[in-house]
């Protein structure tokens, strides 16, 4: 049986559940990706083709396991990691946004850690293995070059026929680092900059940044007016000189993204319930979402909240009883439409409903 479900045994007898929640998992016969509910515990990974079954698809054992972050074997995959078990299986997981594999990341290298020297699992923070000095967290300084007010200027930058937008140059992330005094010169802003972008919270956008990356360069983020670069989890997007269409249908990714991640969604046609990966953006205000199974270029579809009421239900009229259990929550959008959605905990339930809520009221 589960291990959610085995609390008839001694506590001391069952491992201890540490986290759970949605992620995309590549296929070890074929090479498909799919969306598993994954359990960690005090000496294993468990995946269950639905959150509601009973059996897990397997299980991962993390003693003796290798844990790599950012994981680079796929091109068009961001936010991958990778589990080599002591039996040399590897096993490769996709989260939907940065915070949450890094969520994931530091709570399976610490399990790996806790095994391996005999102890009981606790979080304590984990040394990255990047060569920076201790006193460096990537995840604040990341969180800090975000910054709306103080942080590194977005811009929607022309080279070469092409427009990105939400975009800034390596010359700027270098100049910013000096002036917060998170660098003393150039050379070391440098490799505080390269270490943002191997650990994946910079992303190359154009094609210079990307020969720099690709080539292994010493210091991988270019200090050079034509290399662009764009955060990991932000808008950003390329086109070329488009038609005037196309500007309004970009006009609603232009927004900040407010909150993101997977929720389980109920199908308008057949009443079937999906996982699909929401991104939550201000003004405009929409929500999009996408399968994600696959990359966040085109969303299966997006939902204009301006005017919308977002409540908590208990109930959803046409489900069927085992399609879901509780943590459900309708957008009715100004036009009527309703859509029924599901969070893994009452807590997320209640951060999704206030996050849209403020975006309806505030958004255009």
């Amino acid at each position: 049986q589960s291990l959610r479900y085995g609390d008839q045994q001694p506590e001391d007898m069952e491992p201890k559940q540490i986290k759970e929640g949605y992620l995309v998992k590549k296929g070890t016969v074929l090479n498909s990706w799919k969306v598993v509910w994954v359990v960690l515990s005090e000496d294993g990974v468990e995946f269950f083709k639905r959150k509601t079954d009973n059996t897990p698809k397997g299980m991962i054992p993390l003693k003796g396991a290798v844990l790599t972050s950012p994981c680079q074997d796929f091109s068009k995959r961001t936010f991958v990691f990778k589990m080599r078990t002591a039996k040399n299986q590897d096993h490769y997981f996709q989260a939907s946004h940065l915070e949450e594999r890094e969520s994931w990341v530091k709570d399976i290298k610490r399990v790996i850690t806790c095994l391996q020297g005999g102890r009981k699992f606790t979080r304590k923070s984990t040394r990255r293995s990047i060569r920076l000095p201790d006193t460096i967290n990537l995840s604040e300084l990341y969180i800090k070059m975000r910054d709306q007010e103080d942080g590194v200027k977005e811009l929607k930058l022309e080279k070469e026929k092409r427009v990105y937008n939400h975009c800034f140059t390596g010359g700027t992330v270098v100049d910013w680092l000096i002036s917060k005094d998170k660098a003393r010169n150039r050379h070391e802003a440098l490799m505080l900059a390269t270490g943002l972008l191997t650990e994946g919270f910079l992303q190359p956008a154009g094609d210079l940044s990307k020969e720099a990356v690709e080539g292994g360069a010493e210091s991988a983020i270019l200090d050079d007016p034509d290399a662009l670069y764009y955060f990991a989890d932000s808008g950003f997007f390329c086109e070329g000189y488009s038609s005037d269409e196309d500007v309004i249908l970009k006009e609603e990714f232009r927004g900040n993204i407010i909150k993101q991640g997977c929720l389980l969604k109920q199908g308008h046609r057949r009443k079937n319930w999906n996982v699909r990966k929401f991104i939550l953006r201000d003004d405009p205000a929409y929500i999009h979402y996408y399968d994600p199974t696959k990359g966040d270029e085109n969303p299966l579809g997006s939902i204009h909240l301006r005017g919308s009421v977002i409540t908590a239900v208990e109930f959803v009229p046409e489900a069927k009883r085992y399609d879901v259990d509780g943590n459900l929550f309708e957008i009715i959008t100004s036009d009527d439409t309703h859509y029924f959605l599901q969070a893994t905990t009452p807590e997320e339930r209640k951060e999704w409903i206030k996050a849209i809520h403020t975006v309806s009221k505030t958004g255009k």
